[in-house]
């Protein structure tokens, strides 16, 4: 299954990490994976673990890294955020490999489980 990647001239330079659309295949089946936290550890720990359970439901779904097309991702801490670009990225590939599904981060006040720095969400058409 291969998304076809969508990314308007219009906007400029092609993003870097992520893009801005994703175009699934026709007949797709739609999964949609609940946020996902794992409050335990620093920020990158976090979203190691988040990431981790996001791909642990795509798989028991029959899917890969390649069938998410979309992910958000909530924080409590931008700074933080901001300060470990170079280790979230490794940690991307680590679980996505070089697919980048389009994308949004968000910084919330807290999350559910106050322990919680990250939360993240995805859907995948398998």
């Amino acid at each position: 299954m291969t998304f076809e990647i969508i990314n308007p001239e219009a906007f400029g330079a092609r993003p870097s990490g992520w893009n801005h659309g994703m175009l699934g295949p026709k007949g797709g089946r739609m999964l949609f994976v609940a946020g996902q936290i794992v409050p335990v550890g620093d920020f990158v720990t976090q979203w190691d673990g988040a990431l981790a359970r996001v791909m642990e439901v795509v798989r028991a779904a029959g899917g890969r890294p390649e069938n998410i097309g979309r992910m958000v991702v909530y924080l409590t801490d931008r700074p933080a955020y901001l300060a470990s670009l170079t280790p979230l990225g490794e940690v991307h590939r680590k679980h996505m490999g070089r697919h980048y599904p389009a994308m949004a981060v968000v910084e919330v006040k807290s999350l559910v489980d106050s322990k919680a720095l990250v939360e993240i969400e995805a859907v995948a058409i398998l």
